[in-house]
């Protein structure tokens, strides 16, 4: 393993992780979206800008019957992903597509085609370019700030043409982008279901996991929040299920 990296556990040691020692790991979000995936979860599913793998690793884990691909566009991460794949013995389960997701011929050709998935996740970058003073860490910067001219919206709509007719989006993103989030999506997606997570109990939410299933006109249902620690700084009870593996997200 090089020195650059180091290995991490997700899921009470079901998944291993090799991360970037500086930079961008994955985290609490990943895990929640994650965990939002239904509990059945079968057929063809894909991980946008997936980073060295976390997410679709973490569902391949409790779902044999799904087919991952990772979209991830850096390369230098995406070598920590084709790492983790094989790390974690997925090499039959879980796929590999190095492109932009914003560049729809590129990634096409990288196997990550339009209308070729049941299921989008995606834990886009949270903030546009120019809007807040990026980390002098590449890799953290790519993670969290859009490259220059592409936003929220291009991203969201880009990974709905992913999607098959009926097939879902799954997101986690900033509480306050909620809004942008919906319109994004308001003309192609429907059903969205909203699950807000709280930092502490009593206090705003600071992250929303966002599903929506394409073509469908079900309106929209708000779901009891997520608190995620307790009065004494610990992981509450349900956030420590969920980072265990033992429990799911309810996403209703």
């Amino acid at each position: 393993m090089s020195s650059d990296l180091i290995r991490t556990m997700l899921l009470d040691h079901k998944v291993q992780l090799l991360q970037p020692l500086r930079g961008n790991r994955a985290g609490t979000d990943a895990v929640l979206l994650a965990a939002a995936a239904p509990s059945q979860i079968a057929g063809a599913v894909i991980d946008v800008g997936a980073g060295v793998g976390s997410i679709g690793l973490m569902i391949a884990q409790r779902a044999p019957k799904a087919r991952i691909v990772l979209l991830e566009n850096d390369p230098a991460v995406a070598g920590i992903a084709r790492e983790n794949i094989a790390l974690n013995g997925r090499q039959e389960q879980v796929s590999l597509a190095e492109a932009d997701l914003l560049k729809s011929a590129a990634r096409r050709a990288a196997g990550a085609g339009d209308e070729a998935f049941d299921y989008v996740f995606t834990n886009p970058p949270f903030y546009a370019a120019h809007t807040v003073q990026a980390s002098r860490e590449v890799g953290r910067a790519a993670a969290h700030v859009f490259a220059d001219g592409a936003d929220l919206t291009q991203w969201i709509k880009a990974c709905i043409a992913l999607l098959k007719p009926g097939g879902r989006l799954l997101m986690v993103h900033r509480a306050d982008a909620l809004g942008d989030m919906l319109e994004a999506g308001r003309k192609q997606l429907g059903h969205f279901v909203v699950k807000p997570i709280h930092p502490r109990d009593g206090a705003p939410a600071n992250r929303v996991i966002v599903t929506a299933r394409k073509g469908s006109r079900a309106p929209l249902a708000l779901l009891p929040g997520l608190v995620m620690h307790s009065a004494d700084g610990k992981f509450s009870a349900a956030a420590e299920a969920i980072n265990r593996g033992e429990a799911l997200v309810d996403m209703g």
